[in-house]
């Protein structure tokens, strides 16, 4: 049935597109939206075929040709302004008759993808709060060109080129159903920066990152079947499918003139192509910057959750921190820190508005010159061993760590590779090194360590942090299976 119905609406679209003899455009181009600024953005859509499409914008005389083809498709590249909160609007005329956009504004334009924890309003899910809720809808009043657009979570076999979205201020009234990570990120780039920000949500929950590859990117790289129903077998659930999210809520964006992406996927990777997620997560950027240029990646690591016994979730964060130095311009937010103990069992985790402004963070420092801002997590760096006492050397700590004694997370093993709980507290190496800071580790349980681990388990809480705050990012210097 479902088949039956994509098909008769494929048809009809088709059909529309090449008969009509007047612009039609995507609903994503429609009036209130954010256009990328300082740039030559895309417009694009459907005209009478073979006809001269022509664009005019209230910002310039200058007019901008496009010639539509045989099926009607046209795009066309436009200069725009520098940001500012001045409504503009956009005509495009085919000779036959035009499409106006009104209420435009000139400002950054972000895409937020991946599953579940990307797609969680500010109200929440059902028995998942995020929170302060109440605050951030009051607080919504004081947003000025701050929108969104949410694209449908709807699932195909070819690759869509509209969906049924509209534009929105991030007001009291709307701001309940935006993205809450996306939401808190726009925010504090909005208020920072006093321009509009615009923010594209094309996720779903659940989704894997096979789920977001399209088809000419999975035959490339991956071993995954690709006819309907290997597809629909080969998952448990529909939101597990491979390709067919993409195609159905992020090809209708493809066109687009963006300034960044931002992205919270990987629970559906547990256990999963866990090993060679990173591998995979890059194609995944590469193919869309194929389509957007080489724009920036910030990406989340998935929060602490008990997925049950294994290390399983450990090892996708682990492939997580590689995909940084695996992918050209890119970043990623560590959460370690924003789980609650009595949140073990709860996927969704209420702390999104750290995540977001962490996001920002990163944006701030990178993209924006607001390199005083401190946005990354510390990581492992090195180790040594002294007799029974592991010394550890971080990177990326700003000068300094969050705390000295009382420091949790940590675990030693020795040969026979059984992690123990281990005492952790700063230890100042005596040597040249100006910045001599290490962490003291050692295990009572433990007299000839040959392995440290932090956090590195599906569930397990750490407290250190570096001199802006930000987390350890968990790690561990073996590779042992368990």
């Amino acid at each position: 049935m479902y088949k039956r119905f994509l098909i008769i609406a494929t048809a009809l679209l088709a059909v529309s597109a090449s008969s009509q003899a007047k612009v039609r455009l995507p609903h994503l181009l429609s009036d209130g939206m954010v256009i990328q600024q300082n740039t030559n953005a895309n417009l694009w859509g459907w005209a009478k075929p073979k006809s001269e499409v022509t664009v005019s914008a209230s910002w310039t005389a200058e007019k901008f040709h496009a010639t539509a083809g045989k099926d009607g498709k046209f795009i066309v590249k436009v200069s725009t302004p520098a940001a500012s909160f001045e409504p503009l609007t956009i005509t495009l005329d085919d000779g036959d008759g035009a499409a106006t956009i009104s209420n435009v504004l000139a400002g950054d334009v972000w895409i937020c993808a991946g599953q579940s924890n990307m797609e969680m309003p500010v109200k929440g899910f059902n028995g998942c709060p995020v929170k302060e809720y109440n605050n951030v809808v009051a607080d919504a009043a004081n947003n000025r060109g701050l929108r969104y657009c949410k694209i449908p979570s709807v699932m195909s076999m070819k690759p869509l080129a509209d969906a049924n979205c509209q534009w929105r201020n991030s007001d009291m009234r709307n701001v309940s159903d935006e993205s809450a990570t996306g939401y808190f990120f726009g925010r504090m780039l909005s208020r920072s920066l006093n321009i509009p920000i615009g923010l594209i949500e094309a996720n779903k929950g659940g989704t894997r990152v096979e789920s977001w590859l399209n088809e000419a990117s999975l035959k490339k790289y991956t071993d995954e079947k690709l006819d309907t129903m290997s597809i629909v077998r080969n998952s448990r659930y529909d939101y597990e499918r491979t390709l067919v999210w993409g195609n159905g809520t992020f090809a209708p964006v493809i066109n687009s003139t963006i300034k960044g992406i931002i992205f919270y996927q990987g629970c559906g990777n547990v256990g999963y192509h866990t090993t060679d997620y990173a591998f995979r997560l890059s194609k995944l950027v590469e193919q869309w910057r194929s389509s957007f240029g080489d724009v920036p990646f910030y990406f989340v690591q998935i929060a602490p959750f008990d997925y049950g016994p294994g290390i399983e979730a450990a090892k996708l964060r682990e492939q997580q921190a590689k995909a940084m130095d695996l992918i050209p311009n890119s970043d990623m937010v560590c959460t370690n820190d924003l789980v609650y103990p009595y949140e073990r069992h709860q996927i969704h985790p209420c702390q999104k508005r750290q995540v977001g402004e962490r996001l920002a963070f990163i944006a701030l420092n990178h993209n924006y010159g607001f390199s005083n801002l401190y946005c990354d997590s510390p990581e492992f760096d090195k180790m040594e061993i002294s007799g029974d006492t592991c010394f550890i050397k971080l990177k990326k700590d700003y000068g300094g760590l969050s705390r000295y004694d009382g420091i949790e997370g940590f675990e030693v093993a020795g040969a026979d590779k059984v992690f123990h709980p281990a005492e952790a507290c700063h230890y100042w190496k005596q040597g040249n090194d100006p910045h001599n800071e290490w962490i003291q580790v050692i295990s009572k349980d433990v007299k000839s360590p040959v392995a440290v681990r932090y956090c590195f388990k599906s569930f397990q809480l750490g407290n250190l942090g570096n001199q802006g705050g930000l987390p350890l990012i968990p790690f561990r210097t073996d590779t042992w299976d368990k």
